[in-house]
């Protein structure tokens, strides 16, 4: 794999930090703001909604940039935005550098994702979009816990300055490593990337990446009162299963790539069923400390296999012309996936349903996004048909 893809990867790593960080910070930063934990709270959804809605519109704004001179510009933007969290003075600073961080989550990943398919043979894309994404694995095994110990040591301020650092590392690794001719294809007007949305694949693929990814995360949203309330599991040890947890996100990471380099749609089918079935399990999992450590190791494969494959099944959607667009709005699908699926398992436990049953509610929510990829696989075999006919009368 071309040296290109780590600098790919150590830019992933810096904003996947930055993304998960505030979540073993929010004490510090609510008592240091003089704001409750849920305000606190809200630093997390609003760097969401900055990825939903800023990934698609800042990847048309950029369409024609040079795509290394697109990845820089936004690692320049994530470093801004660290420093003026480490500089905020109140809570309305700190959402506003939050967002503006947010900002270049999706387009990065997005644009990376296409970057890195063409750095690349065919039969190596998937392989590469899933190595790009393994800097966003270790900052869940690395980056958050060194982030929390950190704030934990030193303040938060301090948490976010050294992401900051990571950022210029990323920035420079980037500018060292990444070919300027990346890609040598000129960008479509507006109309032509625009016709992306047109195409009911690209729909079809966004919704499985939805429904698929909320199940993952209505379950593990709330991975940490399982594991204290029903296998009474003492935080130290919580701290390891979650580590347990980021080791199966990297092992999935690279197997889905693997799977997804042989054939999309079946590499699709089998990461979705075997996820759905690790879903499943989490009913009877937490009944002691081993059997809940070793399903999270479990859980994490199962959910990080399905992300290389569901980001090529967008792209071979797309096409050439979208493919920026269709990749960014992946990202942001990703991104309402973990909403949807948070506010699922919230409501589950609301109800008085009980923790156990978050289990079958993420199941339901991984069931729709299989039978999307049923619909979608009926259409691209009636394509198929239509093709092989219209070809016949030629």
């Amino acid at each position: 794999m071309p040296t290109s893809l780590l600098a790919l990867a150590a830019g992933a790593f810096g904003i996947g930090t930055t993304e998960f960080i505030i979540m073993g910070l929010l004490t510090q930063v609510s008592q240091d703001l003089h704001i409750s934990i849920p305000v606190a709270g809200t630093l997390i959804s609003g760097y969401a909604i900055g990825v939903a809605v800023g990934a698609p519109l800042l990847t048309l704004g950029t369409r024609s940039w040079p795509r290394k001179q697109l990845l820089l510009a936004l690692m320049l933007i994530f470093i801004a935005g660290n420093v003026a969290a480490v500089f905020a003075p109140t809570y309305g600073w700190l959402m506003a550098a939050r967002v503006l961080t947010s900002l270049t989550h999706g387009t990065f990943f997005g644009v990376g994702a296409v970057v890195a398919t063409s750095l690349v043979p065919p039969e190596k894309k998937a392989s590469a979009i899933a190595l790009m994404f393994s800097g966003l694995t270790l900052a869940t095994l690395l980056g958050v816990p060194a982030g929390a110990w950190i704030g934990q040591h030193f303040g938060w301020r301090m948490a976010f300055a050294a992401v900051a650092v990571i950022g210029v590392v990323a920035l420079a690794i980037l500018a060292v490593f990444v070919p300027k001719d990346v890609t040598a294809q000129q960008p479509g007007s507006l109309a032509e990337e625009l016709a992306v949305l047109k195409l009911p694949q690209v729909w079809l693929g966004l919704g499985i990446t939805v429904f698929g990814f909320a199940g993952v995360f209505a379950l593990y949203t709330y991975i940490e009162p399982l594991l204290t309330q029903v296998t009474q599991m003492s935080n130290q040890w919580v701290a390891i299963t979650l580590l347990i947890f980021g080791a199966g996100l990297a092992i999935g990471n690279y197997a889905g790539g693997k799977l997804a380099d042989k054939g999309v749609m079946r590499a699709l089918t089998i990461t979705l069923v075997a996820l759905l079935v690790a879903l499943a399990l989490g009913h009877w999992a937490f009944a002691n400390t081993w059997t809940a450590m070793a399903y999270v190791l479990v859980l994490g494969i199962a959910a990080f296999t399905t992300v290389a494959p569901m980001q090529m099944q967008v792209l071979h959607s797309a096409g050439n012309a979208g493919s920026n667009l269709a990749s960014s709005l992946n990202i942001s699908a990703f991104n309402l996936g973990n909403a949807i699926g948070a506010w699922v398992g919230g409501a589950v436990i609301a109800g008085g349903w009980g923790l156990l049953s978050l289990s079958w509610a993420a199941g339901l929510l991984t069931i729709v996004g299989l039978a999307l990829l049923a619909v979608s696989y009926q259409l691209s075999v009636s394509h198929r048909k239509s093709a092989l006919k219209a070809g016949a009368l030629c």
